[in-house]
């Protein structure tokens, strides 16, 4: 595998990014792998090398590039956390995500046209945005635990759900305080009326989190790994 930590120009900075993918036998299809509220880290770095080795050029970048360059939850605690995550809006991911598709077409190791994404908890709904934003290039998109899928903000995501044409996958935590039922329970009955291919799926005896290895309890091995089996298996039809 080869790892590149890439500073890609943006309107708004210069957002330091993860890069991932085989050596051999590209160029290969693109994924987007976008962050949770704790930030790009390690753990984050290896669940992006898993991807890659399926064959894919996975980019993680540090959304939270216009406020620091990196963030760690130890030391800066949960209200700085917050107040990172806030700052984000669906409109300014789509923009970072813009970024990215540039660079990716300029690289040699990346395959142009259809792309993968995938967002955890608080990028849940920019996996969302970005599949309508982008709707000619990302053919596959993924949230898992993600929050505020479906609001009363101006810019939910749903708002503008018509807009896809690939996959959207939403895999949901049992129990879940930042993504409760009544708010997946909402979605389906909106996404019943339209035509997108959507796919929402519930993992028994989850709470918030169950993908991370490094959660402590709220890792739960065996959905985790179903998880896995489902962004390969949607990546497979859809790139």
């Amino acid at each position: 595998m080869i790892d590149r930590e890439l500073e890609l120009p943006t309107n708004d900075g210069v957002m330091n990014t993860f890069i991932t993918h085989p050596e051999e036998e590209g160029p290969h299809p693109a994924v987007l792998l976008l962050m949770d509220a704790p930030g790009k880290r390690e753990e984050l770095h290896d669940m992006a090398r898993r991807l890659g080795t399926a064959g894919y050029y996975v980019m993680l970048p540090n959304l939270y590039y216009r406020r620091v360059r990196e963030f760690k939850i130890q030391e800066s605690g949960r209200e700085a956390m917050y107040e990172h995550m806030d700052s984000l809006s669906n409109a300014m991911v789509c923009e970072d995500i813009q970024s990215l598709i540039d660079f990716a077409d300029q690289d040699d190791s990346a395959r142009g046209g259809k792309m993968g994404c995938v967002g955890y908890c608080m990028s849940g709904p920019f996996a969302f945005a970005a599949a309508a934003k982008f709707p000619d290039r990302i053919a596959a998109s993924a949230s898992f635990h993600g929050v505020y899928l479906y609001s009363d903000k101006e810019d939910s995501p749903h708002l503008d759900a018509e807009s896809i044409t690939g996959e959207m996958y939403f895999g949901c935590a049992e129990t879940d305080e930042y993504a409760p039922k009544e708010m997946v329970d909402n979605l389906e009955n909106y996404l019943s009326g339209t035509r997108i291919n959507s796919r929402i799926e519930w993992y028994p005896g989850t709470e918030h989190g169950f993908v991370f290895p490094k959660r402590g309890d709220k890792y739960h091995k065996e959905s985790a790994e179903r998880h896995w089996e489902r962004l390969f298996s949607m990546y497979r039809r859809c790139l």
